[in-house]
């Protein structure tokens, strides 16, 4: 019987996989790459960033972000400019057509969203949110503790490398 920690991380691994089914199917319906749509969406509520920021923020590759941008400008939905504090960097921003692209898409896509999490109530999606974040703040401040990330051996198991 697994643990109650590790049940946890299997319903949260299955529960994410089938919300990231319901956008993947969304967001192709609408016609764009999960990528694409990510950095579009990034854009829109963050404003205009350097490419691998938005890379680093939305986790793609830094070769398969510097590809999402060029699809982009090519359909004329963002566009790189020089950034006037440091030369060297480009700063992505969505164009009115990008604007308006990802607008009406994303409105669409928290329609869809809202029905995929349709088997909570708006107050256990509230609750919900709470205690994941939490969960979310507390793993990734245990990553950084030295030593820690492994798990207690009794000696009995074998590392597979």
């Amino acid at each position: 019987m697994a643990t109650d920690s590790t049940h946890l991380w299997l319903i949260l691994w299955r529960a994410s996989e089938a919300l990231r089914a319901h956008a993947e199917r969304h967001i192709e319906s609408l016609g764009l790459g999960f990528s694409d749509f990510a950095v579009l969406e990034y854009l829109l509520h963050k404003g205009p960033s350097p490419v691998n920021t938005i890379g680093t923020k939305i986790r793609i590759t830094s070769g398969s972000i510097t590809a999402a941008v060029d699809r982009l400008e090519q359909k004329g939905m963002v566009e790189r400019r020089n950034d006037a504090a440091d030369r060297r960097a480009r700063i992505v921003h969505l164009t009115a057509t990008g604007q308006k692209t990802i607008a009406c898409a994303f409105a669409d896509h928290e329609a869809a969203m809202e029905h995929a999490a349709s088997g909570l109530t708006p107050a256990e999606r509230k609750r919900a949110v709470e205690l994941l974040r939490k969960l979310g703040l507390t793993a990734q401040s245990l990553l950084q503790e030295p030593d820690k990330n492994g798990a207690l051996s009794s000696g009995e198991c074998y590392k597979m490398r």
